[in-house]
C-alpha cells in the first residue's frame, strides 16, 4: 500500500502522535479538527459557533493540501460536547459544504482535547 502524509501550515498542527491527513489512492483520510487557529494554536475562543467555523476552516485547509476540497467528502464524524447545539452544527455545515452531502455520523462525549466544544473528522474520495 502506498500512503502519502499530507501536512499544511494553514491547518494547526497535529498535538499528538498522528498526521493532519493520510492519501492513499483517491481516499483521504483527515484527522480531526478542533477550532484552533493555525497561527497561535490556541482556541478561537468559547464561542461554539466560532469553534465549529474554525474546525470546518481546518478541515478544509487539510482538504486542499491532500488535493480536495470538502466536496470531496463523503463521510463526516462530528463530536459534540452539548448534543443541544446540533441544530446549530446542521445550519454551519450547510454554508460550507456542498450538496450533494456526504454520509455523516455525530457523537456526543464528555470532553475533546483543549477543552474544545466541537471536533470534525473526513474521509475524502478524489
Amino acid at each position: 500500500m502506498n500512503k502519502e502524509i499530507i501536512s499544511t501550515s494553514k491547518a494547526p498542527a497535529a498535538i499528538g502522535p498522528y498526521s493532519q491527513a493520510v492519501k492513499t489512492g483517491l481516499v483521504v483520510f483527515l484527522s480531526g479538527q478542533i477550532g484552533l487557529d493555525p497561527a497561535t494554536g490556541e482556541l478561537v475562543g468559547e464561542d461554539f459557533e466560532a469553534q465549529v467555523r474554525q474546525a470546518f476552516r481546518n478541515l478544509a485547509a487539510v482538504a486542499e493540501a491532500a488535493g480536495g476540497t470538502l466536496a470531496h467528502a463523503v463521510k463526516f464524524t462530528l463530536f459534540l460536547t452539548d448534543l443541544s447545539r446540533f441544530a446549530k452544527v446542521n445550519e454551519i455545515m450547510a454554508e460550507v459544504v456542498p450538496q450533494p452531502y456526504p454520509a455523516r455520523s455525530t457523537v456526543g462525549v464528555a470532553s475533546l482535547p483543549r477543552g474544545a466544544q466541537f471536533e470534525v473528522e473526513a474521509i475524502l474520495v478524489l
